[in-house]
């Protein structure tokens, strides 16, 4: 059986809790065995980390130690998957530029905040992860993002002129990177299309 470790905690705003238990719910269905944990320190055991297919952090702000982030990219780089969504991955630990690295962007605003109503394009529709998913709409944060130009960009959105990043893959080491930046509450997340990328982009992380 895959197993997954699941870390929440950060700014409440983004329902850390509620997302993480979606997540799992995903995982389970999908037969991982799942542990939820509410503390970084579960970062810092770099044996049972290595141990895992999976990480899902769901942590926004705040601040990650050294004996905490090191194993934690060390596993990934060993061939461990990580995947996440919205501020709960890519706006996690502003100081740790390795970490920002490892995952291929970081948020930098969401112009109008909370409640814009945005259109998520599809821009490589052949993709396991993209098959069958249909362009659609979303009212929340539309995030603009510092992206590392090494990332396999699945899904986006615009900007006026500038296309942005919504959805994208990446390898760090041998661990397999996905990310997708909606998912500001749990109720975004849960959204059907929104929901079949988070699962398949977990599966392919998780190899």
């Amino acid at each position: 059986m895959k197993k997954a470790l699941i870390v929440q905690g950060g700014w409440l705003g983004h329902q850390p809790a509620e997302v993480a238990e979606i997540l799992a719910g995903v995982l389970r269905e999908e037969s991982f065995e799942v542990e939820v944990s509410d503390t970084l320190d579960s970062f810092r055991d770099e044996e049972k980390l290595r141990s895992l297919n999976l990480i899902v952090p769901v942590w926004t702000m705040g601040k990650i130690e050294r004996e905490q982030l090191e194993p934690l990219l060390n596993a990934v780089k060993s061939g461990v998957g990580i995947a996440g969504c919205h501020g709960g991955l890519a706006d996690s630990f502003r100081e740790a530029t390795e970490f920002q690295y490892m995952v291929g962007g970081q948020w930098v605003a969401h112009p109008g905040n909370d409640g814009v109503t945005y259109t998520v394009h599809m821009k490589v529709k052949d993709d396991p992860i993209t098959q069958g998913v249909e362009d659609f709409e979303v009212c929340s944060e539309k995030y603009y993002m510092h992206v590392d130009p090494a990332i396999r960009v699945l899904a986006v959105t615009y900007f006026d002129e500038v296309e942005m990043p919504v959805v994208w893959t990446k390898t760090y080491g041998a661990g397999r990177v996905f990310y997708s930046s909606l998912g500001h509450q749990a109720n975004i997340v849960a959204m059907p299309p929104a929901l079949t990328l988070m699962r398949r982009g977990m599966l392919f992380a998780a190899k």
